[in-house]
């Protein structure tokens, strides 16, 4: 007789309570193997594929694609144990049960708090359909349960797809598209999808946005009220780092500006040789890591608990990273042990890790000092709010070309701003400044650096 196991929504670590249910992976019906990604879910972090640590059959799912879900919610209800993954269909498919943990009662490996999992991921899944007598009474509301397809109605007729029906499943995969529409009050379930089997895409919610919207006369009385987006997910989080960051922390920045027309030819001189490309990023980053050698109080925290400054020994480098699900600030482990190369890596893998949604919780977390390149958006200067609970933030502005007297003649040379904000609890206006004046003195002659490899 097999055993129902309740899989919960687990802890997914730094701190994390509650989740939104993006994608489900699986359906009421399906044979799972242990540790098989069930569903995604996107946190105040990143998104994530939450693995369940029971194999058998799906019995039940609780909550709807979008719904927020705290730590120890039910998500699925496994049915495991004798007799639970066997197929009631005459075609049975190929023989799963040679897998790692499908359809039995053992548990999961480790990773996932209060659950795990291991390496092992399934080639397909294949869904039990057990006959429903005549009459039968429909599943409880939590239980979404496969619903047979009559035969005349199995081939979709010509013509674009219906819109969807209330209280069914949105045909949307891509959390982009999701959050496009949510972000501009789109109701996904008016929408007709043009893709395979009505999937709607990111381009029926942009055709969607240039419809000209219906003009209703509003009452005399009544006044315009804004669009509400909630503040939850990653900008919630964003939102409550930065209050707290203002609340706390007394900071002050100071600014210069630098001719880089040096860095660039060295960069230039670097990538001209062959091997991986240099970017301008990681020279910056080496930069800094070699100043906050020098002026270590930058690379610190204060702990209000123990009225103590806590100077940190290892440079945990993060930077800014605009996104399509907003601001996030991934972060290079040991950052002042790489050099050029290691980190215009890193910053890649990074970079694209955060463009594709995919950075894992601890790839954003435990950042000392962070680099923020604000140039990129074609600005020159900012004054940036810390990324709590750091002391400090370098802020690189736009490198174009500009009049500068060079050599005691006018020339245009490659001039960028850099600006320093920082924590004047961990250091003074002196220290600050000389750390500035440090990493400009590397920009506008790289040689310097060569002093502190």
């Amino acid at each position: 007789m097999p055993q129902v196991m309740e899989f919960k929504l687990p802890d997914l670590g730094e701190g994390l309570t509650e989740a939104e249910i993006v994608r489900w992976l699986v359906a009421v019906g399906d044979v799972v193997a242990v540790d098989q990604p069930v569903v995604e879910v996107e946190t105040a972090k990143a998104m994530v594929e939450v693995p369940c640590p029971y194999g058998g059959v799906v019995t039940a799912r609780f909550g709807e694609e979008g719904t927020e879900l705290p730590v120890g919610a039910p998500l699925i209800t496994v049915a495991v144990g004798a007799g639970a993954a066997e197929p009631l269909s005459a075609d049975p498919g190929p023989a799963e049960g040679s897998r790692s943990g499908s359809g039995s009662g053992s548990g999961s490996g480790n990773v996932l708090v209060g659950y795990g999992t291991d390496h092992s991921r399934p080639a397909r899944r294949r869904r039990i359909r057990p006959a429903e007598p005549a009459g039968a009474a429909r599943p409880a509301a939590t239980v979404v349960a496969p619903v047979p397809v009559p035969a005349a109605a199995a081939a979709p007729a010509p013509g674009p797809a219906p819109a969807v029906a209330a209280g069914g499943p949105v045909p949307v995969i891509s959390p982009l598209v999701r959050k496009l529409a949510r972000d501009n009050g789109i109701d996904l379930r008016g929408l007709h999808g043009s893709g395979p089997e009505g999937l709607i895409l990111r381009a029926d919610v942009e055709a969607a946005l240039r419809a000209p919207e219906p003009v209703a006369p509003a009452p005399a009385a009544a006044a315009a009220e804004g669009m509400r987006i909630p503040l939850k997910g990653l900008r919630g989080a964003v939102a409550e780092k930065l209050s707290r960051s203002r609340r706390e922390i007394p900071d002050a920045t100071c600014w210069v500006d630098a001719d880089a027309t040096e860095l660039m030819a060295a960069r230039a001189a670097m990538n001209a040789v062959g091997g991986p490309k240099i970017s301008v990023l990681a020279l910056l980053a080496r930069i800094c890591t070699a100043a906050l050698a020098r002026y270590p109080e930058l690379n610190s925290t204060v702990d209000l608990a123990a009225n103590e400054i806590v100077r940190l020994p290892s440079v945990h480098l993060g930077f800014a990273a605009q996104t399509e699900r907003g601001l996030v600030v991934p972060v290079v482990r040991q950052a002042q042990s790489m050099n050029p190369e290691a980190l215009s890596a890193e910053f890649g893998r990074l970079t694209e890790l955060a463009r594709t949604g995919k950075l894992a919780p601890a790839d954003l977390t435990g950042g000392t000092f962070t680099l923020n390149n604000y140039g990129v958006f074609g600005v020159d200067g900012s004054t940036p709010i810390l990324n709590h609970p750091e002391a400090a933030m370098l802020g690189v502005g736009r490198i174009v070309a500009k009049p500068w007297v060079h050599q005691g003649e006018l020339a245009v040379r490659q001039v960028v701003q850099l600006s320093l904000t920082f924590d004047h609890r961990v250091c003074d206006g002196g220290t600050a400044g000389g750390f500035l004046r440090h990493v400009a003195d590397c920009v506008e002659n790289p040689a310097v650096l060569l002093r502190s490899l």
